[in-house]
């Protein structure tokens, strides 16, 4: 793996934990969600302009990608209403690059290596450790999965939409549809008067580490091969972990810890490949 695109997806791993733990924090997760998504539109549109590249063979990948981040965001700011972060994060995230890998091997003809093939058992190990074996939380691993789901998809619809566009255009247009979309729902949903109290620092920084993650997981895939990137930006599983504990006062319990570190390994394996 390149070390720019390595860079690029720690730089944007450590960012994905922030944003979560802004939204995860909020009071009223679907409206904060709507005011950072909005955020981040408007604030990297001017970027866009000045930095465009968009070739017409873009729009079918956009239009994909689209579908999976809108479900991806509501998936999410639900199981963070239902469910601990400390739970629902490192499954959807640590389950991610293990369905890249799949889907890559199964559907797409790639090929898998040995180590591959080890590192999809370590962060599989390391996931029932952090859900724990004994009374997990049902929502959040049911969750947790399907983030999962939506992420696998996604990534490796952009692992092919990045080649005709230019990271920061790429983002803004595939966000586009799904950011109307999710905060039109939550104004109709619980008006417009929740969204407003929902703008604040917290929202608007959640919003900006949004995107800026996702550009530097775009920049890293034009770099290197998905199933790397998706796995090494998932070492955000252990910050977050960290952060559930110190910030949100979760109970991380020392076999969660010890599990989000198995899937740091597993991940750092397969970023190997």
């Amino acid at each position: 793996m390149p070390a720019s695109a390595l860079a690029f997806a720690l730089a944007a791993a450590g960012l994905h934990a922030l944003w979560n733990l802004l939204l995860a924090r909020s009071r009223d997760i679907e409206s904060a969600t709507a005011v950072a998504l909005i955020v981040a539109e408007l604030a990297f549109a001017p970027v866009a302009v000045v930095v465009w590249r968009v070739d017409a063979g873009v729009w079918p990948w956009l239009v994909g990608s689209g579908l999976f981040e809108i479900a991806y965001f509501v998936l999410l700011a639900t199981a963070y209403r239902k469910a601990p972060l400390s739970v629902v994060y490192p499954i959807a995230r640590g389950g991610a690059p293990v369905l890249v890998l799949l889907i890559g091997a199964v559907a797409l003809g790639h090929t898998t290596s040995w180590r591959q093939a080890a590192a999809v058992v370590l962060i599989v190990a390391g996931i029932l450790l952090v859900r724990g074996l004994r009374g997990a939380h049902p929502a959040g691993v049911v969750f947790g999965l399907a983030i999962a789901s939506c992420i696998a998809c996604y990534t490796l619809i952009d692992k092919r939409g990045i080649t005709y566009a230019g990271p920061i255009p790429y983002l803004e247009l595939s966000m586009l549809g799904p950011a109307l979309l999710y905060a039109g729902a939550v104004v109709r949903v619980k008006g417009a008067t929740a969204v407003r109290a929902a703008v604040g620092p917290a929202t608007v920084v959640a919003g900006l580490a949004t995107f800026g993650a996702y550009a530097l997981v775009l920049a890293a895939l034009q770099r290197a091969s998905a199933a790397s990137v998706a796995a090494v930006r998932e070492t955000s599983v252990v910050i977050a972990a960290v952060l559930a504990a110190v910030v949100l006062k979760e109970r991380v319990t020392p076999s969660r810890m010890v599990g989000a570190c198995i899937v740091l390994l597993g991940v750092a394996l397969l970023a190997r490949n």
